[in-house]
C-alpha cells in the first residue's frame, strides 16, 4: 500500500461522496477534490484526520496539477449532464485532456475512471458517446488507465433508482415508449464501490477496461414490477406508446418527478441502448458478492425509511456565490441589486427558531403560501427547471451545497444564518437569506431578505410583478416559522430596508 494520498475528483457527488469514506475506513490517505471548500467541509467525513480537502478547477491546468501534486492514484468521477447545452461533450473533452496532461506531468501511477457501458455505434446516446470519448482521451494521456464501464447504477439516491421510485410511487398507470423493454444489467452502488476500491490493490486491473454489472439482466419494465413488489404497491400498468421518443419521455418524466431534466433526459435517452456486460473478467480479479436488483431495491428503500442515505444524485452542483454578493452594485454587475426584506421579533432563543428553520422546504413546506410555492415549482418544471420537490438527504439537517427545493444551500451558520442560491429558471440571479439575531433575554429578531440581480428588461418586469407576492409570503413565512417553533411573535412582521 502506497503512503501517497489518493485523489478523488467529484468528492461531493453521488459516487465520490461514498467512495471517500470507504477509502478512509481502509486506512488510505485521501485528497478530496471539489469546486467548493465550503461544500467539501460540510460532508460528514470532512474532519477525518486522513482526508485533505482541496478546491480545484478541473478546467484549469495549473489548478489541476496543484491538486494532483504528490498523489499516487486519481479517481476520475466527474462528467457533464447538460442536455440543454450543446457544449457538454466539449466541456468533458476539455476537462479530460487537462486531467490526462496534469496526471502525466505530476507523475501519477494510474487513473481510475468510472465510465458508461454501451457498444460503439451510431445510435449510442450523446451522453454515453461522451463518456467513451473521455475514456479514450485518458487512455492516451501517458498514465495507465483503469476504465470501469457501468450500466445503470442502483442504490438509494442514485438517479436511476430515484426515477424508478418516483414514477412507481406516483403513477399507477404509465404510458411509456419502447425503451422500457430495453435490456440492461444494473449494478448496486455497493458493488461499484467494491470494484473501485479493489482496483487499487490489484495490479492486473492497471491499463485495462472492464465491464461491471450485477447478476441480473432485465428491462426497466421488470424493474418497475420488482420495485412495486418491494415497496408494497399494487402492480403498475405499463402501456407502450410507439410514438413517444426517449427525449419526449424524458421531459415528461422530469415533470412528474423531483429529478431535474439535466439528469433525467440523458438517463432516459441512454435507455434506448442495450447495455449488457460483454466481459466478466473483473469478477475473477476482484470477487465480491454481487447484489441482485431485488436485494438492492429492498436495501435502498430501507435506507430511505431509516433516513440513512449517504449521498444523492442531486448533490452535484456549484455553490459559488455571485460576485455581487460581496461587492454590491459594482458596474460590471450589470445593474442594481433589488432587495426585499421582512423582520419580526419573537419570544425565543435563536436555537429554538433554528430547529424550525432547518426543516424548511421539502415535505415540511415553506410555512406559508405553499400553493404559491408549488405553483412556482410547477412553472419552473414546465420550462425545464429543477422544480420544487428535489430530494434532500436529511429532512432536518442543512448542509452547504445540498439542494433545497429549487434553491441550493450556499451558507449555513447554525443558529445564526442561512443563505440560499436560486436554481429555478429566472431572468436574473437571486438569493434568499434568513438571519437570527439575539436582541435580548429570550428575544430573537428573525429576518427574511431576498436579493435579485435582474437580467435586462425581463428581469425588472419579473421583479416588480412578483414583488407584492414576496411581501405577502415573507411576512407570512416569519409568522409561520414562529408558530412552528411554538414561540409567540412580539409584534407583526414589518418590512425593512436592508443596510449594506
Amino acid at each position: 500500500m502506497t503512503d501517497k494520498p489518493i485523489l478523488v475528483t467529484g468528492a461531493t457527488g453521488y459516487v465520490g461522496g461514498r467512495l471517500v469514506p470507504k477509502l478512509l475506513d481502509a486506512g488510505r490517505r485521501v485528497r478530496a477534490v471539489g469546486r467548493s471548500l465550503d461544500k467539501l467541509g460540510a460532508r460528514p467525513w470532512a474532519f477525518h484526520p486522513g482526508v485533505e480537502l482541496v478546491a480545484a478547477d478541473l478546467f484549469d491546468l495549473a489548478s489541476t496539477r496543484a491538486a494532483l501534486r504528490g498523489c499516487d492514484t486519481a479517481y476520475y468521477l466527474v462528467h457533464s449532464m447538460r442536455p440543454g447545452k450543446h457544449d457538454f461533450a466539449a466541456a468533458d473533452r476539455h476537462a479530460a485532456l487537462i486531467m490526462a496532461r496534469a496526471a502525466r506531468e505530476e507523475g501519477l501511477s494510474r487513473i481510475i475512471y468510472l465510465g458508461g457501458l454501451g457498444e460503439e455505434r451510431e445510435d449510442l446516446s450523446h451522453h454515453l458517446k461522451s463518456r467513451h470519448e473521455v475514456a479514450l482521451i485518458l487512455s492516451h494521456g501517458g498514465v495507465p488507465l483503469t476504465h470501469l464501464r457501468a450500466a445503470m447504477i442502483l442504490g438509494s439516491g442514485s438517479a436511476s433508482f430515484e426515477l424508478l421510485r418516483y414514477l412507481g410511487d406516483r403513477l399507477p398507470v404509465m404510458l411509456t415508449p419502447a425503451w422500457v423493454r430495453t435490456r440492461c444489467q444494473p449494478i448496486a452502488i455497493t458493488n461499484v464501490l467494491g470494484y473501485l476500491m479493489g482496483c487499487l490493490d490489484e495490479p492486473r486491473t492497471q491499463g485495462r477496461t472492464f465491464d461491471i454489472g450485477g447478476p441480473d439482466v432485465l428491462s426497466y419494465q421488470d424493474l418497475f414490477r420488482i420495485y412495486a413488489e418491494e415497496a408494497g404497491l399494487p402492480r403498475r400498468l405499463i402501456i407502450p406508446v410507439p410514438v413517444m421518443t426517449p427525449r419526449l419521455s424524458g421531459y415528461w418524466a422530469q415533470l412528474v418527478t423531483p429529478i431535474p431534466a439535466s439528469l433525467v433526459i440523458p438517463l432516459v435517452e441512454g435507455l434506448r441502448n442495450e447495455v449488457i456486460c460483454q466481459d466478466h473478467a473483473i469478477r475473477d480479479i476482484i470477487p465480491q458478492n454481487l447484489r441482485t436488483c431485488r436485494e438492492t431495491i429492498a436495501r435502498a428503500l430501507e435506507k430511505i425509511r431509516q433516513n440513512t442515505v449517504e449521498t444523492c444524485c442531486t448533490d452535484a452542483g456549484c455553490v459559488a456565490p455571485p460576485e455581487w454578493l460581496a461587492v454590491g452594485d459594482a458596474p460590471y454587475a450589470g445593474g442594481t441589486v433589488l432587495e426585499c426584506g421582512y423582520r419580526a421579533r419573537i419570544a425565543s432563543e435563536p436555537a429554538d427558531l433554528w430547529r424550525a428553520l432547518a426543516k424548511i422546504g421539502g415535505e415540511t413546506g415553506w410555512y406559508y403560501g405553499d400553493m404559491l410555492w408549488r405553483l412556482r415549482g410547477f412553472l419552473d418544471k414546465l420550462f425545464g427547471g429543477v422544480g420544487l420537490r428535489r430530494m434532500r438527504i436529511s429532512p432536518d439537517n442543512l448542509r452547504v451545497g445540498d439542494p433545497l427545493d429549487f434553491w441550493r444551500i450556499l451558507t449555513v451558520e447554525k443558529n445564526h444564518r442561512l443563505i440560499l442560491l436560486a436554481e429555478m429558471k429566472l431572468p436574473g440571479e437571486a438569493l434568499l437569506e434568513f438571519q437570527l439575531l439575539r436582541v435580548g433575554d429570550n428575544q430573537t429578531e428573525l429576518t427574511a431578505h431576498s436579493r435579485f440581480l435582474p437580467r435586462g428588461l425581463g428581469g425588472l418586469l419579473y421583479w416588480y410583478a412578483t414583488y407584492p407576492l414576496h411581501q405577502l409570503v415573507f411576512s407570512g413565512m416569519l409568522s409561520g416559522l414562529a408558530h412552528a417553533a411554538g414561540k409567540p411573535l412580539l409584534g407583526r412582521p414589518e418590512r425593512f430596508t436592508p443596510l449594506r
